[in-house]
């Protein structure tokens, strides 16, 4: 197995490492939930990255990478739904619809997907996807740090405390919106695949 092949399946281990930290209760949880979470990411920047710039592109990369980005991205923002669940006086709220619509799109364009390669077609990732994965990672992020620094020191934790709260929730709208529109134009765009049999 090659260099990315590995960063992309330890992104499955380090998805549920991050899940067990942040429904633990210990000294600084959810500050380790949040470092968890951006190896996760980094590992999902340096995967394709590597994989471009030294040739390695496999077959087993190009299913699973995808696949670890929406599993890594899902359970966080179904997580959020549990923990907003549990502390109703969290600082900002992650609603089940909007959750909904996220896991929705994924679901949808990864059926889309199997689709078109039943078709022998490949469909490539488009800009609006790109676009809604990294304002994604940025809402999840902010939503992490707004529950890990509760459990920093005060001088930092006054830091980060007055705006990033609202900083997540505008985030997390925007990547609702952003993620509903990335599949509702994904869909119309490769219409023909599903309806050329209606």
């Amino acid at each position: 197995m090659n260099l990315p092949n590995k960063l992309t399946v330890s992104r499955f281990g380090l998805t549920v490492v991050f899940l067990w930290a942040m429904f633990s209760r210990f000294a600084y949880n959810d500050t380790l939930a949040l470092v968890f979470f951006c190896l996760a990411g980094i590992t999902d920047f340096l995967d394709g990255r590597l994989a471009r710039s030294r040739n390695l592109i496999t077959n087993f990369g190009i299913l699973m990478d995808p696949l670890a980005d929406k599993i890594m991205t899902c359970s966080a923002f179904v997580a959020f739904v549990e923990s907003t669940h549990l502390n109703p006086n969290a600082p900002v709220k992650v609603a089940a619809w909007m959750v909904v619509i996220i896991v929705g799109r994924e679901l949808a364009i990864t059926g889309l997907r199997l689709l078109a390669a039943s078709k022998n077609i490949v469909l490539a990732a488009e800009r609006y996807g790109k676009h809604k994965t990294i304002s994604q990672i940025i809402t999840i992020i902010a939503l992490l740090v707004v529950d890990a620094c509760e459990e920093w020191p005060a001088a930092l934790k006054n830091l980060f405390t007055p705006w990033t709260p609202l900083f997540a929730e505008i985030m997390l709208w925007i990547t609702v919106v952003l993620t509903a529109m990335s599949g509702i134009i994904y869909l119309w765009r490769n219409r023909a695949l599903y309806l050329d049999d209606v």
